[in-house]
């Protein structure tokens, strides 16, 4: 089997959206990853060596965990790198160029979504034969590319660059539903961070453009709720059961009346309810996923607290029992001043590119916050860099592709990025 070092990164990106995987279920894609890095001299650390294990959230189960990884060496990953990552994906590599200079970070995310792709002729993927082989499971909002241009950059690193520092590589899992920032934010290797970029393709926004400081992210919570009745004849004794869908279908209504905050925006959706039932049998079981939003961590907290207590009161009304599961997590973060400006100032010296803009709000939610506000903490500064990307339709959709054109434009920006940060550090001393 070919290394990726084998490939272009065109070619690289479409081996990933190919074989997408699911959160906590990166085998192939990480091990694909290790092996290239390894071969340009990075110490690896593998899973548990690359993520506080017991802090993950929304991790399928066992069984399902024992599948993806079988899967994967179905699909040639190779056995060392499995081996050194267990049940437990991810991966931080780092390595030193030069004699001195800062430690720089850049968070690149990994895993697919449980999306079924679209089949249409006229869906690229699909015509030019690179679309999703695995049921359910796509790549539908740009991490193949993410993991592409991390290869990038070592690689550009490696060939052309005068970068001089240690840099460390964060190819973090299961970003979709806020469950790998929490655990990657956790471990030792982000203490030593001066210097972090987040990276995300598209977001509505064309080719050639670069926004060097996305932030201010909602804060974001999804929460499993699961509701515990007793089944009954529904026409001869209706009496007799507790009603499992009742409990959930009062939750939902009072749920999307949770009041507004005047201290800023709220979100509530309700994305999936499933009662595997008969028609007429009182309903013993019925499960729902919950997803709240806030532009503050606060608000965030104000609107999970009282979706936990509406989910209380529903099931005290109809007398089951229930319980909930946090699925996973987000913060929110501002992005600092100095970073945004290198970053922007390098994106205005590549030709390739028309438009920057050195900070937008961002709209949408974002497990990167921890990484960032741990960097943060410890003294270091961060932003998070949008790499424009035309799409034809949008992020989370069956048909969602990137125009292949911005891969080397997101390498290009890093890499000039983390040039000027060692170029800085080197003047101020």
């Amino acid at each position: 089997m070919a290394t990726t070092s084998d490939r272009s990164l065109s070619e690289l990106r479409r081996d990933l959206h190919k074989y997408p995987e699911g959160g906590w279920k990166e085998f192939r894609t990480t091990a694909l990853v290790a092996e290239e890095l390894d071969e340009r001299g990075y110490t690896l650390h593998l899973g548990a060596d690359a993520i506080e294990a017991d802090e993950r959230l929304g991790v399928p189960d066992d069984d399902e965990i024992q599948r993806a990884r079988e899967r994967a060496e179905d699909l040639g990953a190779p056995e060392k790198y499995l081996d050194r990552m267990g049940s437990v994906t991810g991966l931080v590599a780092q390595k030193t160029f030069g004699d001195a200079g800062p430690v720089v970070g850049v968070r690149i995310d990994m895993d697919a979504l449980e999306i079924t792709e679209s089949s249409d002729s006229d869906h690229r993927p699909q015509r030019e034969g690179f679309a999703s082989r695995h049921p359910h499971e796509m790549h539908a909002c740009g991490h193949d590319g993410h993991t592409t241009i991390g290869i990038g950059i070592a690689r550009k690193l490696d060939s052309d660059s005068d970068f001089t520092g240690t840099l460390k590589l964060f190819f973090q899992p299961a970003e979709e539903g806020g469950r790998g920032g929490v655990p990657m934010s956790r471990t030792d290797h982000l203490s030593d961070i001066e210097h972090f970029i987040g990276i995300h393709l598209g977001l509505g926004n064309e080719t050639g453009k670069v926004i060097a400081g996305y932030d201010r992210p909602l804060s974001n919570a999804k929460t499993d709720v699961e509701f515990y009745g007793e089944s009954a004849h529904a026409g001869k004794e209706p009496n007799e059961g507790r009603n499992a869908l009742q409990a959930a279908t009062t939750a939902i209504q009072n749920l999307y009346g949770i009041p507004r905050h005047q201290a800023g925006g709220t979100r509530i959706n309700v994305g999936r309810v499933e009662s595997p039932n008969v028609q007429n049998a009182i309903s013993d079981y019925t499960r729902m996923r919950v997803e709240v939003r806030g532009e503050t961590a606060a608000l965030n907290d104000y609107m999970l607290e009282s979706a936990r207590r509406i989910v209380e009161h529903a099931a005290g009304m109809h007398d089951v029992d229930y319980e909930t599961a946090l699925y996973g997590k987000t913060t929110t973060f501002e992005a600092d001043d100095e970073l945004v400006s290198t970053v922007a100032d390098a994106a205005r010296s590549i030709d390739s590119i028309a438009t920057v803009a050195e900070r937008e709000r961002m709209t949408v939610s974002e497990d990167v916050s921890y990484l960032i506000k741990r960097v943060q903490k410890e003294g270091g500064d961060a932003t998070f860099v949008g790499i424009g990307a035309d799409h034809p339709s949008g992020h989370h959709t069956p048909r969602f592709d990137i125009d292949e054109d911005a891969l080397e434009i997101g390498v290009d920006v890093v890499v000039e990025s983390l040039e000027r940060i060692s170029r800085n550090a080197s003047n101020a001393s």
